[in-house]
């Protein structure tokens, strides 16, 4: 069993990233994160979110996603050497390429609201919808029973509303 396997996904960003030949920081600014961030990742005080992964599909887009993910495969689709550089000297990118969100249950959480479609390092960012139920009561609004007026001679005056 090749030692992909056996990796995490924050190994595998690793791998990337030295692949790349950047450190970390540098890494942070090419994929537009915070290197807090892929601190925390690396530390595993935090995982990698959808946010990270489609930050490096979208800079390196000849990346594996399957292997990015889950392991399987082999890192690039084709090596990163051989990709065609457009005028501005950056790699093209293809609609083929780039994460399809669209796939059936590629990060669709299943219906029954677990969380077993996302692979193992990465969590759903998607915001959970919590319904409250909201009990009105009605109450009588407050009365003003007494104003009172302190002055600085140390005196004051109390005022009642009439009654109606």
């Amino acid at each position: 069993m090749p030692l992909f396997y056996a990796m995490q996904i924050k190994d595998r960003i690793k791998l990337i990233m030295e692949d790349q030949h950047m450190s970390q920081q540098v890494f942070a600014d090419f994929l537009q994160q915070s290197p807090a961030t892929l601190s925390s990742i690396f530390n595993g005080r935090t995982r990698p979110t959808l946010n990270i992964v489609e930050s490096i599909k979208t800079k390196i887009p000849d990346i594996n996603t399957e292997w990015l993910l889950w392991g399987t495969g082999e890192m690039y689709n084709s090596h990163p050497a051989t990709q065609e550089m457009d005028s501005d000297g950056l790699a093209g990118e293809s609609q083929e390429s780039m994460i399809n969100f669209d796939q059936p249950n590629l990060f669709s959480a299943p219906m029954n609201g677990s969380h077993a479609a996302f692979p193992q390092g990465v969590k759903s960012t998607r915001p959970e919808i919590v319904r409250e139920e909201m009990k009105i009561v009605d109450k009588e609004p407050r009365k003003v029973t007494e104003i009172r007026v302190y002055y600085d001679d140390q005196t004051y005056e109390t005022f009642v509303p009439a009654k109606k």
